[in-house]
């Protein structure tokens, strides 16, 4: 398998954890919140960017860790 192949596959299994961990952990949060305030669950605006700048910082990992990758072979 070509190195940069291997870079971008491994780039997408850590960016997908990522992602995943962070959306998960705010879920969580905002679950907590409500069940303190005996409400139904809402997102904030600030729950929303947290996600939204780990997206964007993920769609840059694969990309980033097959130019890696590339250079280092």
């Amino acid at each position: 398998m070509h190195s940069a192949l291997q870079g971008g596959l491994i780039g997408l299994a850590i960016a997908a954890f990522l992602v995943a961990f962070e959306y998960l952990s705010v879920k969580k949060n905002v679950e907590e919140r409500a069940a303190a305030k005996h409400q139904k669950p809402v997102w904030e605006p600030s729950d929303r960017s947290r996600v939204r700048a780990v997206v964007n910082y993920a769609i840059l990992v694969p990309p980033g860790l097959a130019a890696i990758f590339w250079l280092m072979s």
